[in-house]
């Protein structure tokens, strides 16, 4: 309970010999430092370059691209992982990995982050270590994915999703790591596109289908939950056929595949609102998943703005609106709710959860205004700004949840 005796009780005993209990407590405690250690770096970035207050000198690589490669593949994949390689082997009723398997996979996506922002900030050969300890990682983490879908027989859909998303995910990183050799721009583009429509919307997106209903149906009186496999099955080619229009640069035409999905999602979000009520942790997964409409309507709009002679309007505000708003909110409920489930704790969105949740919906509205103003640093160094001060009260409390054994005396 957040700021009540479960949190007091909680902080006791706290140890780092706790994080490689389980795979999500490692994986969260990575991903929790990723997100400050990212944001804060950016946020300090956007400062200087609207007021030269630090003095920064420009890295190697494009501060904005990698900001997009960091956030893709070194912030988020963690908290992908922790879930996935939790839920995977229950999902299909495999054995669970042990900690010689998991250890190595967080080394690798926490040594990563930390040399990438280590060569922004220095030496430029350390974004190229930083890399080598990212597939070194993640490859490790999707090998074990892959293993269990390779010995499932009962072929679990929202697993080979996922997996199909993971598997995406390594090849844009790959793209990313021969962009740092080749200075070959494409590269750097594809990586950051991938990461988006390849990586995570589909992981996202599964999650949701498969989880959110099933959260919901456990604590919503009368809830009926709607979970049609269709779905899932047509939000693949759309997606991907967003990525492809993406990648050639084919902007008139991205509305072509987000209507439909801009539908798809639509009607999934109605069909399995909560609308018996029912306790906040569940609500605001719908809550955050209805900023997925939003950005695919963004999305529709620059295309057509595009296709109609008048150009790139609205910049970044679609891909902010699904990035902070979508992404963003899903990770502080979807993180909340599996910590606190996890961890022994009751299955409520207490007071530092709620703040961190509201802060980034202000974040997302002034990161997606700041696109249409005429001082947009200043509004995107105080969405970063916002990001930093929203997550630090939320990584605080969940390292100390990681830190400590579960409250209900139980392993793991």
């Amino acid at each position: 309970m957040q700021g009540g005796t479960g949190g007091v009780a909680a902080g006791k005993g706290l140890s780092p010999r706790l994080l490689a209990d389980a795979p999500h407590r490692l994986m969260f405690a990575i991903g929790a430092a990723n997100v400050l250690l990212a944001m804060l770096w950016w946020a300090v970035w956007l400062v200087d370059v609207r007021w030269q207050l630090p003095g920064l000198r420009q890295p190697a690589v494009y501060a904005g691209w990698l900001h997009a490669i960091v956030m893709q593949y070194q912030v988020l994949a963690p908290f992908m992982f922790g879930f996935l390689l939790t839920v995977f082997p229950r999902w299909m009723g495999q054995r669970e990995l042990t900690r010689w398997h998991y250890v190595p996979v967080g080394v690798g996506l926490f040594g990563g982050q930390l040399l990438t922002l280590a060569g922004v900030l220095g030496p430029p050969h350390l974004l190229h270590l930083g890399a080598l300890l990212t597939i070194a990682g993640w490859a490790t983490g999707l090998f074990y994915l892959l293993r269990w879908l390779w010995h499932d027989q009962a072929r679990t859909w929202h697993a080979l999703s996922c997996g199909a998303a993971m598997l995406f995910g390594f090849a844009g990183f790959l793209a990313y790591a021969a962009y740092l050799h080749l200075a070959d721009a494409r590269l750097a583009f594809a990586a950051i596109k991938i990461g988006s429509f390849g990586l995570l919307l589909p992981v996202y997106f599964t999650v949701a289908h498969r989880m959110f209903p099933f959260f919901a149906g456990n604590v919503v009186p009368g809830y009926r939950p709607w979970r049609a496999m269709w779905v899932l099955a047509a939000f693949w080619p759309l997606a991907l056929a967003h990525l492809a229009l993406e990648l050639v640069h084919a902007y008139a035409w991205l509305w072509l595949p987000d209507v439909l999905l801009l539908g798809l999602s639509g009607t999934w979000l109605f069909r399995n609102w909560p609308r018996g009520g029912g306790p906040l942790l569940a609500r605001v997964l719908f809550w955050g998943y209805a900023w997925l409409p939003v950005a695919l309507l963004l999305y529709i709009m620059q295309s057509l703005l595009y296709l109609a002679g008048e150009g790139y309007l609205l910049g970044r505000a679609p891909a902010h609106a699904m990035f902070i708003g979508f992404f963003g909110s899903l990770l502080v409920a979807m993180v909340t709710r599996v910590t606190q489930g996890h961890s022994g704790r009751p299955l409520v969105f207490g007071g530092v959860a709620v703040f961190a949740f509201v802060i980034i919906q202000l974040v997302t509205v002034t990161r997606v205004v700041a696109e249409l103003v005429p001082d947009q640093m200043a509004w995107q160094a105080a969405a970063a700004i916002g990001w930093v001060l929203a997550f630090v009260p939320w990584v605080l409390r969940s390292l100390g949840i990681y830190l400590s054994p579960r409250a209900d005396g139980r392993p793991g």
